[in-house]
């Protein structure tokens, strides 16, 4: 086995019923292995799959280890792949998809990780009240066509500013440099992966992926967007985006990140942008959010470490994402377009 496709499960037996059959028949004839693992399921997901496709490898753990302690210990378990795909459960993929993700990988020796383009999978409900799922054509917003870091530490991606996502016609569609690729579905070298000791697991779950990224980038290995490959994405499949537990996660992460990667400056105005954002949640009638963004700072005090990776600008380090977004609006897009162009490494 070259590539090992890996799914880390959480009750999520819905979306295994719905997308891992076609997930199966698309690495059908390659030198690749679909594997479910289980963060202690309560849903019938794991006993699912054993029935259904009693070929597939299945790797269960006794209690929900989150996105980085589930991938880790399934990983870790899998020496013999050359390649590992993080892929979710509420992916679906087309014939294809995986080859020019291992082209490129063969091809670009020097990139440790790379991932495909991500749209957006519509989901409605037809008159008798049942959800119908349709691939779209506009940029989803876990990872569109790969993501940067703007100069306080905000993730935006090529095709998804904050919650505003663009249509693709193509734009993005040459391969290129970005800081970071979306979990959803990213491939990465095995070799790095232990290299780098795999992903940091006091993150839990949430921006652990740009974590990593910012670590390879850091350690002198490139990260790539791969246009010639796209899957479709329904998202908060585990969390939905309105949940401040998730909310307290991203505010946490991203500045147990900061921290490791970014000049202590930074990381001071970023929290004081992030005590302003509370005080604005707590305004709008929201304290579950205020609570939130509390928790979250009170969390990364006590889980701060001397960790630290090595500090690479990227193309995007002067950007300020949300007071930019909010001048240009819908032009934002276009912006971020011709600034990239003349200022990253894409090749």
């Amino acid at each position: 086995m070259r590539t090992a496709v890996v799914i880390l499960n959480w009750n999520t037996r819905e979306h295994l019923q719905r997308w891992l059959p076609g997930l199966l028949e698309s690495v059908d004839g390659c030198d690749a292995e679909v594997i479910v693992a289980d963060n202690a399921s309560t849903d019938g997901s794991a006993e699912y799959v054993q029935s259904r496709f009693p070929g597939v490898r299945m790797i269960r753990f006794e209690s929900n280890l989150g996105f980085t302690g589930g991938y880790n210990r399934a990983l870790g378990q899998i020496p013999e792949a050359e390649f590992f795909v993080l892929v979710n459960s509420d992916i679906e993929v087309r014939p294809g998809w995986l080859e020019p993700l291992e082209a490129w990988m063969d091809s670009n020796p020097g990139c440790a990780v790379c991932g495909p383009k991500i749209h957006a999978m519509n989901r409605t409900q037809d008159a008798d009240g049942q959800m119908v799922y349709s691939r779209g054509s506009s940029f989803e917003y876990a990872g569109a066509a790969g993501g940067y870091i703007d100069h306080y530490g905000y993730p935006f991606c090529r095709g998804r500013v904050l919650s505003r996502t663009e249509e693709d016609f193509g734009q993005y569609d040459t391969p290129a440099d970005v800081q970071w690729v979306s979990g959803a579905c990213l491939m990465v070298r095995s070799s790095v992966w232990k290299e780098l000791g795999g992903l940091d697991e006091r993150f839990f779950a949430h921006m652990e992926e740009i974590d990593f990224c910012l670590r390879a980038i850091g350690s002198g290995w490139r990260v790539c967007v791969v246009p010639a490959s796209t899957v479709w994405h329904l998202g908060g499949g585990t969390l939905p985006q309105s949940s401040p537990f998730k909310l307290k996660l991203n505010y946490r992460n991203s500045l147990l990140m900061m921290r490791k990667s970014m000049p202590g400056a930074r990381v001071f105005v970023r929290m004081l942008l992030d005590g302003a954002a509370a005080c604005a949640y707590l305004l709008q009638g929201r304290p579950g959010y205020f609570r939130a963004v509390w928790d979250a700072h009170r969390e990364a005090r006590k889980l701060k470490d001397s960790s630290k990776s090595d500090f690479v600008p990227g193309p995007m380090d002067r950007i300020r994402i949300i007071p930019l977004a909010l001048l240009k609006g819908r032009k934002i897009f276009k912006y971020l377009k011709d600034y990239e162009d003349s200022h990253s490494r894409c090749r």
